[in-house]
């Protein structure tokens, strides 16, 4: 998965940024998804934000999501979409950092023990 995400960063299709804390260990991470339709020039979506559990609710969430709005802004970026899963702490703290949400979607992933989940989109106006 990785290494696709690589060679995707290195083809200009998206961005990943990192978080570190104070020893300098990665603690989280999300992605800027800027390989959009033709039609779609002011979109990018917003993938994998990744928290370990030892950091979260000490604000490196925010401080990414925070990081990747002021990455799409300064690339004339004004909507982000993302999906996660419904009834998570995710949901929730997108719904607290501002995101709109659109809905759910029925059985559209996989929990880690095969269960089907439903999602829930968000957008965000920049």
């Amino acid at each position: 998965f990785w290494l696709r995400m690589a060679h995707s960063v290195a083809a200009g299709e998206r961005i990943i940024l990192a978080a570190a804390d104070a020893q300098q260990q990665l603690v989280g991470t999300v992605q800027l998804i800027l390989d959009q339709p033709e039609n779609q020039p002011q979109r990018a979506d917003v993938a994998k934000l990744l928290v370990h559990e030892k950091a979260r609710r000490k604000g490196a969430a925010m401080a990414l999501m925070e990081a990747l709005e002021a990455e799409a802004r300064a690339r004339d970026i004004s909507v982000l979409v993302l999906d996660t899963s419904t009834g998570s702490g995710a949901e929730t703290f997108y719904q607290r950092a501002g995101w709109q949400k659109v809905g759910e979607i029925p059985r559209y992933a996989l929990m880690p023990d095969g269960a089907m989940t439903a999602t829930s989109v968000f957008y965000k106006f920049l």
